[in-house]
């Protein structure tokens, strides 16, 4: 089936918001469904497929999540307070199918079963990381019109201060002791939910990219789309077990914490295990101490890890999966010497939802990110468009069985070239079709795996009073692969030296997710420019780069 049908099946929608606002049908990446098992039913619901099937199939009783402090969720648990869930937002909360449900949470149990319960209700999950601030959750409530949100108790503070942009948004927390708490409502709750029928290409999610561009884009991914990413990635190349315990670094809220810790664990029948927070020393002793057996995390925790000289906790692990930025070939290496371990590399975006090109076992080649998954296809672009040969290095382009629907962006022509999703990402191929990679080729900044754009750190700088300008750039580090380096102009009398340095990191951390700040900050009396007055990026990578061929020389 090389391709759906052009037009969309009947929506089990009443509010049709997300699907009035998708591109037009010309705008769309080429869709392909050709393997087996990327072949769908018209009525689906994801929630179906994750949790009912897998608790009839794998036993109530079977582990689902766990935490470090001993907390564990059957499948028969995580069932229930979906449903559970998935009540309390039709009964008492008034959410109509297609409406949408902001979640703001760490990763825990009662945010997956959140999850999955707005799905089940038929409502659209907008997911949110935990460390956004308010001005970041704003442009995300202004752009999608959530009107209920469910937010961990201890990260309700900056969900409050969006009114002012969605003055009718409900917020409802879990957890804590306020009145209507969602684990209080839900604990008065049958457990019984018939989940909504659902088209297969109804919205399901809708998942903010990290604008690097300054303001996100919102990834529309459908039904179908999640389940996509395991009859792909998921069945061919990760291929858990029931007994896996799998463990992963990144956020709920970005696609390919979701993938690992939700969508993957339980088709299979494992188990997650779910860590709010874990600096690389602490993780390789949950690694051991909880027996990981599937780790997923970014090429920094693993660097660090191997610094710290306690690479020997992991030895317990069947399977290391890195993902975020390129792991480096010394990486691989020495975790493979070290361990035995073959760690599949591999490559994904928001856009498509996780991971299109990967290899694993004996098909790693160490250095390459590895060749497209089953049911994906792709190549090489030229500044033209047209596809380069072996060795040539150009802008990757993927087609498969998801691809980028913006919601109501103009970006989309950018993203979609021809049919192919373009990435961003600089790649060249080999005569065998392992694609290497190169750089990124836009002002996203890849630092310790997290997704940073450059213009938006700006913006941060920008609303600090002392501050007349600023100019973003990643700056290469051996640890982090990059860190944000911030050339920052002024105003008259301010003196700029550590001190005001500090001062602007610690302001950054307060305008946007801390994890965003500039690492390095440099003093300026001008930003280079052209004649038109245009800002030169360039040149200030230059700068960086001289710098770095420098020290590297010495």
């Amino acid at each position: 089936m090389p391709n759906p049908p052009s037009s969309p099946s009947t929506s089990a929608h009443q509010d049709t918001f997300a699907r009035d606002r998708l591109p037009a049908a010309r705008q769309w990446p080429v869709i392909e469904f050709t393997t087996p098992e990327l072949r769908y039913p018209s009525r689906l619901n994801a929630a179906t497929e994750l949790i009912d099937v897998p608790a009839a199939a794998f036993g109530p009783n079977s582990p689902a999540l766990r935490t470090p402090d001993g907390e564990m969720w059957t499948y028969g648990t995580l069932r229930t307070r979906a449903n559970q869930v998935a009540q309390v937002l039709t009964e008492d909360l008034g959410l109509v199918t297609g409406g949408r449900v902001m979640l703001r949470a760490p990763n825990n149990p009662w945010a997956v079963a959140s999850w999955l319960g707005i799905l089940k209700a038929g409502g659209i999950a907008v997911t949110t990381m935990a460390a956004l601030r308010a001005r970041e959750i704003a442009p995300l409530a202004r752009r999608t019109r959530p009107s209920i949100a469910l937010v961990d108790h201890r990260f309700t503070e900056d969900v409050h201060a969006v009114r002012d942009v969605a003055p009718a948004l409900r917020i409802v927390e879990y957890g804590g002791t306020a009145p209507g708490d969602l684990t209080t409502r839900a604990a008065g709750k049958s457990g019984d939910f018939a989940n909504v029928d659902t088209a297969g290409d109804d919205v399901a999610l809708l998942a903010p990219t990290s604008g690097s561009t300054g303001s996100p884009k919102i990834t529309v991914h459908f039904h179908r789309d999640i389940l996509s990413i395991d009859n792909t990635f998921g069945r061919h190349v990760l291929r858990l077990l029931p007994d896996d315990l799998v463990a992963c670094t990144a956020p709920l809220a970005f696609t390919f914490g979701l993938g690992m810790l939700v969508v993957f664990p339980l088709r299979a029948g494992a188990c997650a295990l779910l860590t709010e927070a874990a600096t690389p020393p602490r993780l390789a002793d949950l690694v051991e101490r909880q027996g990981v057996t599937v780790l997923a995390t970014a090429p920094t925790a693993y660097r660090a890890i191997l610094r710290d000289g306690s690479e020997h906790k992991l030895r317990g692990l069947r399977t290391a999966v890195s993902a975020g930025e390129h792991i480096t070939r010394d990486t691989w290496r020495r975790l493979h010497d070290r361990l035995g371990l073959k760690v599949i590399d591999g490559i994904g975006a928001t856009e498509l939802l996780h991971i299109f090109i990967s290899a694993a076992g004996d098909d790693i080649r160490p250095g390459a990110t590895g060749r497209p998954v089953p049911g994906y296809r792709a190549t090489v672009l030229g500044p033209d468009g047209s596809e380069l040969g072996p060795g040539e290095p150009g802008r990757l382009a993927v087609i498969g069985p998801v691809g980028c629907r913006y919601l109501d962006d103009e970006r989309q022509r950018d993203y979609v070239v021809g049919g192919w999703n373009v990435t961003g990402d600089i790649f060249h191929r080999d005569e065998d079709g392992y694609f290497h990679y190169h750089a990124r080729g836009d002002h996203m900044i890849v630092s310790s795996g997290y997704n940073i754009g450059g213009p938006e750190v700006e913006a941060a700088i920008d609303t600090h009073p002392d501050v007349l300008e600023s100019a973003v750039v990643g700056r290469p580090d051996a640890e982090r692969g990059a860190v944000v380096c911030a050339f920052v102009v002024l105003r008259d009398g301010v003196v700029g030296d550590a001190a005001k340095a500090r001062e602007i990191q610690d302001h950054v951390k307060r305008v946007i997710a801390p994890y965003k700040y500039p690492r390095d900050v440099r003093f300026r009396t001008s930003l280079p420019r052209n004649a038109s007055g245009k800002l030169q990026r360039f040149a200030l990578r230059r700068i960086v780069e001289e710098e770095q061929d420098t020290a590297a020389r010495q």
